[in-house]
């Protein structure tokens, strides 16, 4: 029978299992028990049978010892008599006192109690005076008086063994009945056991299985009764609740599935919208083309009549009109569009959040009513984010109303920031380039400057001095001049080569130390200088805009020996690589003043362009004169993670 949810608190089944095997234990513990205490008694009540019994023959031989000894008494014999009244005098002790090494003692019974007193007057009486009287001398009494005294002595000892041996055979009845009593308990105990086992866990369990393989086969009604307050039967109260629940759940399955189905359709209607959206802004456009492609794709996806974004200026008064999809001329071209605070649209940037005007209502005070006369029944507009920062909106236009679930204005939301990045992104690459080709420009300017534009300098100066050497009629004058313009024009085109080749130069991750030594063979070969290259070190590569930067370093350093390095016969590049990036360039040139150098490093465009490389790649250029003879340049990096490198 189910039991009431206002019973009394439950009974846990171990509670039950664990009180019934202890008391199981505690009844056959007391049984064994007991059976032990009646063997240990009658194993007791034995050793003292044996123990009298001894006595019998130890009266017969003291009596004759002291008959041996009143015939032919010697110190032997009177020894001998002293020995057998130990020997009583210890037993009857024994007997009196029991003994604690082993199981010996008379039982616990009056009647034996008196036997053992009459045999210990007896023996005190009759037996111990004459052995003591022949010990002291005294005449031995005639054999007759000793017989009669051993025989009356055995008899009571006989009298007190019977009446322990009567006593043992009741211990043995008793002892034989708790056997027969043991091993009923051990049979009722054993059954009761598998009873109380099949009750209280086999037949829930066989309950619980029934309902398990009927809940298998999809019958949804069965349910457990709950007839105990113990684990079991919590048990099947869980199992009824599960089976409520899943005939809840199973019921309104169809539902469920439907429900969800519809969500997943629409979130990953929402993800298609989100990563089609990504996709394209993520293509290589340009920013209106960008912008064209997004409201196509948003207008036709939310069925719009017509879709624009719009890109605020930097004095967040007016908005550009960058891209439309559908949208009239007349909305096109409108200044009040054109004007933030003009239009509703507008508003979004104003207040930071999207803005829905539904017309039905009227169109708001102080605003145009175009839309309206367009026939537009909603207008909605989401900001354009970049970095939370407004950058324009994007409007959707209805004819008929349209309502923008939370979700769709959360996926909205996430398209304007998308768009508003990938516009930012288009920025960044385009400032990127400009300043690239602004670098580019710039080192090409300098180059001139260094190269060219000091050859034609001394060329100009050259042409002048010959023509005043020609106005003057001096013909040898205008000769020397001659070669002097002939090598100013071979130095020039030589800086003209020079130039070209570091701007086509172009490396591989692992080109740089190949390309070194090609640049070095060459100045090798155009100025027939002898040139030591060396190289060591690995680690890795720099990547190929640093590897540029050493190797124009190079060229410039060499070009320098070339024009500058007077007297030099030999020249030293040393190369080491590796995370302590280091080039060094020496040359025995004339050299250069400490003060002189100070100079040329303000006029000397080479320098300035070797020390911005050497900025480019984070390293130090050092370039000194030892002794006003020896030339070295040095240029050494550290590096800081991956590329960086840190000025040493």
């Amino acid at each position: 029978m189910p039991m009431s949810e206002g019973s009394s608190a439950p009974i846990r089944l171990s509670t039950r299992v664990v009180g019934f095997l202890l008391l199981s234990l505690l009844i056959g513990l007391g049984a064994i028990g007991t059976t032990l205490y009646l063997s240990w008694q009658l194993e007791g009540g034995a050793a003292a049978i044996n123990a009298a019994g001894s006595l019998r023959k130890q009266t017969y031989r003291l009596s004759l010892s002291l008959y041996e000894y009143a015939g032919q008494p010697d110190q032997a014999r009177r020894q001998r008599i002293a020995d057998d009244l130990a020997v009583f005098d210890r037993t009857l002790n024994l007997l009196r006192h029991g003994d604690p090494a082993r199981p010996l003692y008379l039982p616990q019974d009056e009647a034996v109690y008196q036997a053992f007193a009459r045999v210990r007057a007896h023996y005190a009486n009759n037996i111990l005076p004459p052995a003591r009287a022949v010990q002291a001398g005294a005449p031995v009494p005639d054999a007759a008086a000793l017989r009669r005294n051993a025989d009356d002595f055995v008899d009571q000892l006989d009298g007190l063994v019977g009446l322990v041996e009567h006593y043992n055979e009741r211990r043995t009845m008793l002892l034989q009945a708790s056997q027969v009593i043991l091993i009923i308990m051990a049979i009722v105990g054993c059954t009761t056991q598998i009873y109380l086992m099949f009750l209280l866990i086999f037949r829930p369990l066989e309950l619980l299985g029934q309902g398990m393989q009927r809940m298998a086969a999809r019958d949804l009604s069965v349910r457990l009764p709950v007839e105990t307050r113990d684990e079991f039967g919590a048990l099947a109260a869980g199992f009824n609740d599960m089976a409520d629940q899943l005939s809840e759940v199973y019921d309104t399955l169809e539902m469920r599935v439907n429900d969800k189905t519809a969500m997943l359709n629409e979130q990953n209607r929402e993800l298609s919208l989100l990563y089609g959206t990504t996709a394209l802004l993520n293509e290589n456009f340009e920013g209106q083309e960008l912008c064209q492609g997004f409201v196509e794709y948003l207008r036709a996806w939310f069925g719009a009549a017509a879709c624009s974004v719009r890109v605020a200026d930097p004095s967040a008064s007016q908005a550009h009109l960058l891209a439309s999809d559908q949208l009239p001329s007349l909305l096109a071209e409108a200044a009040e569009c054109r004007q933030i605070d003009d239009c509703l649209c507008g508003q979004v940037l104003r207040q930071n959040h999207a803005v829905i005007q539904d017309f039905r209502a009227g169109v708001p005070e102080g605003f145009p009513a175009t839309c309206t006369r367009l026939g537009f029944a909603q207008v909605s507009a989401f900001p354009v984010r970049t970095r939370q920062r407004q950058t324009g909106f994007f409007t959707l236009y209805f004819h008929e109303p349209h309502d923008f679930s939370p979700r769709d204005m959360q996926l909205l939301d996430s398209l304007g920031n998308h768009l508003g990045n990938a516009l930012e992104n288009l920025r960044l690459s385009a400032s990127e380039r400009e300043l690239a080709v602004t670098q580019e420009r710039n080192l090409l300017a300098q180059g001139l400057h260094d190269s060219i534009a000091q050859g034609l300098s001394f060329l100009n100066l050259q042409v002048q001095m010959l023509d005043a050497a020609l106005q003057r009629v001096d013909v040898d004058e205008a000769r020397s001049i001659v070669p002097l313009l002939h090598t100013g024009v071979q130095e020039s085109y030589e800086d003209v080569r020079d130039l070209l080749q570091n701007f086509r130069a172009r490396l591989g991750e692992d080109d740089l130390r190949a390309a070194l030594e090609a640049t070095v063979s060459k100045f090798r070969r155009q100025t027939g200088l002898p040139v030591t290259f060396s190289a060591s070190g690995h680690g890795v590569p720099l990547p190929t805009d640093l590897q540029i930067q050493v190797l124009f370093i190079l060229q410039e350093a060499l070009s320098n020996v070339r024009k500058h390095a007077l007297g030099a016969d030999h020249v030293w590049v040393d190369y080491v690589e590796g995370p302590d990036l280091k080039l060094t360039i020496r040359d025995n040139g004339a050299g250069f003043a400490d003060a002189r150098m100070a100079d040329q490093g303000e006029r000397h465009v080479g320098l300035r362009i070797m020390h911005e490389r050497a900025d480019r790649l984070g390293a130090s250029l050092n370039i000194q004169s030892v002794d006003g003879v020896t030339v070295s340049l040095v240029l050494s990096a550290q590096q800081r993670g991956k590329h960086s490198k840190e000025v040493s």
